[in-house]
């Protein structure tokens, strides 16, 4: 599954306030079987949305509409725990497109980015406003790096090659893979 361009982003808010929100809690670890991305969204926070028997909790996830909310805004420290390239596929499959947080995991924005999934840590007081105010309008500029929401403007920063391959709707490999005519022109000049 190729990641879409992102260049913007205009969508309502939904809102985990917890803090610390780990890959476990994004996708329990008995989902991590597959290799295939598609499906995941239904493991997405599955121990939140359902219970035991498989029957859907009260959890405000089970009324989340991703054709209208497309950012989740999550407390601090989103993703923590161990390295685990599902959680973002899960969240992509459930249809989160940004992560919206004062502070993830290094390894989770990593694995965010090389999948299309978009996290941008913005300071601590746009983020509670933002916290406060689920089914917000808002849109995310990936070219200037800016979060507007109704009297909520912040800026994020991210790394520049992940902000090329998420506007550009290329992984890593894809990127380089646009590259093959230099690379091959250049192999040719070195007689490779």
């Amino acid at each position: 599954m190729r990641p879409e361009p992102l260049i913007t982003i205009n969508s309502r808010t939904f809102c985990l306030t917890e803090p610390n929100i780990d890959t476990d809690q994004i996708i329990p670890a008995r989902y991590l079987t597959v290799t295939d991305r598609s499906g995941l969204g239904e493991a997405c926070f599955r121990d939140w949305r359902f219970d035991r028997s498989g029957q859907p909790t009260d959890h405000s996830l089970n009324a989340v509409d991703t054709a209208r909310t497309a950012i989740l805004v999550a407390g601090d420290n989103f993703g923590c725990g161990s390295s685990r390239e599902h959680a973002p596929w899960a969240l992509l499959d459930f249809g989160v497109r940004a992560v919206v947080t004062s502070t993830a995991a290094d390894i989770f924005k990593s694995n965010a980015a090389k999948n299309g999934l978009l996290v941008a840590e913005i300071n601590a007081q746009a983020h509670q406003a933002l916290l406060s105010r689920p089914g917000a309008p808002v849109t995310i500029d990936l070219e200037g790096c800016t979060l507007r929401a109704d009297g909520i403007e912040a800026e994020f920063t991210l790394d520049p090659f992940a902000r090329t391959c998420l506007m550009q709707g290329v992984d890593p490999l894809g990127y380089i893979l646009q590259q093959n005519d230099q690379i091959q022109s250049f192999e040719v000049r070195q007689g490779a």
